[in-house]
């Protein structure tokens, strides 16, 4: 019976869609005694990886997970060259990206960096950050600042939620070029990039701007004590990175520097359609990756396996991920 009162408790405290889920599956194991085949399931518990940084916690929320045709995605490589790299991970096409988002506590204020997809992804993929956010202890009114890397649809799609703002005590943080070009539609337009990046930001973002809870930066800017924000424009026009430090220790906070670490670290070259400027995308991706590499800096990336937190070497012409140890002790 102790299974069940913990189905209980979980039930009523995350109060969730997946919690039916985990109700089925417990319920399994409650009476037949052990999980049979029969009996497991595709449904993931809520994700979250966490570990100090100084006297500041890091914490991996998984938003859930979403396939990439990278035949169809990446440019610059064949299709035979994309599966000879992905082999030798023993990868194949299509991929499973993570959605990964953050959170920052820094004794003082719950930061997140990215939101997920929220709804926009359909019932079924992603939009399990508020899910992974409980289950770390936190609802999301108490949410202080949120960091966007850049305004696409599975970065700050989950501002919103049933046509309400999720996080109605934040502040919103994100990159000035971003905030200019997306909320101006017209410029689908002028740049050929997809409307539905620009109809995502105004229903996602917009909200937050109209409410005056918006922030924008441009250049190298300190937004929090021990939070900078840099601009990295390519993937995006406003695409920005997060290097948080606390007493000796950092991560570097990317936006989609990365998307996939099996073809694109050996390749930096190589890019991928949802770049609004793939040169300037490509330039950024191979000069930060020696940066990293040359200065062993731990980075966080959100498409990266969950957790997405880990390090850069450097490998023949190119580079390989290195994932940070993972403890899971006191």
């Amino acid at each position: 019976m102790k299974i069940a009162g913990l189905l209980v408790a979980l039930t009523a405290a995350l109060n969730l869609t997946t919690s039916a889920a985990i109700s089925e599956s417990l319920k399994t194991e409650s009476s037949t005694g052990l999980a049979s085949a029969r009996a497991v399931s595709p449904v993931q518990f809520p994700g979250l990886c966490r570990f100090p940084l100084g006297d500041f916690q890091i914490t991996t929320l998984s938003d859930g997970t979403c396939s990439l045709d990278l035949h169809e995605l990446l440019l610059g490589a064949s299709v035979s060259e994309v599966d000879f790299l992905l082999d030798k991970q023993c990868l194949h096409n299509p991929v499973e990206a993570s959605v990964n988002s953050f959170l920052i506590q820094t004794g003082t204020k719950n930061i997140l960096v990215d939101t997920g997809a929220g709804q926009l992804f359909g019932p079924k993929v992603c939009g399990k950050l508020l899910e992974s956010l409980m289950v770390a202890g936190l609802k999301p009114e108490q949410i202080d600042d949120i960091l966007i890397t850049h305004v696409h649809t599975d970065h700050s799609g989950g501002l919103m939620r049933d046509g309400r703002m999720l996080f109605p005590n934040a502040t919103i943080h994100v990159g000035k070029p971003d905030v200019d070009f997306f909320l101006d539609s017209s410029n689908s337009e002028k740049t050929g990039y997809g409307i539905k990046y620009f109809e995502s930001a105004q229903k996602t973002l917009k909200p937050y701007v109209d409410a005056g809870k918006v922030k924008t930066f441009s250049g190298i800017l300190e937004i929090l004590p021990g939070i900078t924000a840099t601009l990295h424009p390519g993937h995006t026009p406003g695409s920005a990175f997060y290097l948080v430090k606390s007493k000796d220790q950092s991560i570097q906070f990317l936006g989609d520097v990365i998307h996939c670490s099996a073809v694109q670290m050996p390749r930096p070259d190589i890019t991928i359609k949802f770049d609004v400027d793939s040169t300037k995308a490509a330039k950024v991706r191979s000069e930060e990756l020696a940066h990293f590499a040359k200065d062993k800096q731990m980075i966080a990336a959100p498409h990266l396996p969950f957790p997405g937190i880990g390090y850069v070497q450097a490998e023949g012409k190119g580079y390989r991920w290195i994932p940070k140890e993972y403890r899971n002790r006191e």
